[in-house]
């Protein structure tokens, strides 16, 4: 039996609206046997991985940042053509580096993007994975980005318990992969409260790079 159905809308915190509307529902939906979880970041990922989630014959659980919308991407070529898509189930290195594997989906791609480059101010050359799929999740190219930098932190604007963070390092933890660690695996996620309307108080329960950096540096011994 096929469901080709295509659940598509605003996911995590926008720009206040309180609790009531910025939620990160990834992690519950991403939960759930049958259901295929796609989370884009930039304008080819929302052009590709649409289009490939209108095709497929399983219900797709489709979720946007609403502050996204008012980004803008450079487009590739590529991206443009009426046959352009992505593959359900396949993360992208946005960033390569070696000294530390950072993982994030959606919006949080951007914050790991822009950890990246305060980190590079400090010598650490960062890996920037974006998720884009949370099921099924891409744990090659997890896998293979930390056994070749050795450290992973998660970067995530839902709660941290059972989060998207927590799952990765359990999968991690399984795995081979955990041989190659040579620190713990850190998440940085939002807090773990309901979202406040406030501004200044909405802007200290989103993850933001500076939080990432942090991370990284306690992770490395970094003062």
């Amino acid at each position: 039996v096929t469901v080709p159905v295509v659940f598509r809308g605003p996911n995590g915190a926008a720009a206040g609206v309180a609790a009531q509307h910025s939620q990160d529902y990834a992690s519950w939906y991403a939960g759930c046997p049958g259901l295929k979880v796609l989370t884009p970041y930039n304008s080819e990922d929302a052009r590709g991985l649409l289009k490939a989630a209108i095709r497929d014959p399983d219900p797709v659980v489709y979720l946007e940042n609403e502050v996204l919308y008012g980004h803008t991407f450079d487009v590739s070529d590529e991206a443009m053509s009426p046959d352009f898509l992505l593959p359900i189930g396949k993360a992208k290195i946005e960033r390569e580096g070696t000294d530390v594997t950072l993982v994030g989906y959606s919006i949080t791609v951007g914050v790991s993007l822009a950890a990246a480059e305060e980190l590079a101010k400090l010598g650490l050359n960062a890996e920037v994975i974006n998720l884009r799929s949370l099921r099924p999740l891409d744990e090659e190219t997890i896998f293979n980005s930390v056994k070749k930098t050795h450290h992973l932190v998660t970067v995530e604007g839902g709660w941290p318990t059972c989060g998207i963070g927590a799952e990765i390092c359990a999968r991690v933890m399984e795995s081979d992969t955990f041989h190659y660690l040579d620190a713990p695996a850190f998440r940085v996620t939002g807090a773990d409260v309901p979202m406040p309307y406030a501004k200044k108080l909405e802007q200290a329960c989103i993850p933001e790079a500076h939080n990432v950096v942090r991370t990284v540096k306690m992770m490395l011994n970094i003062k």
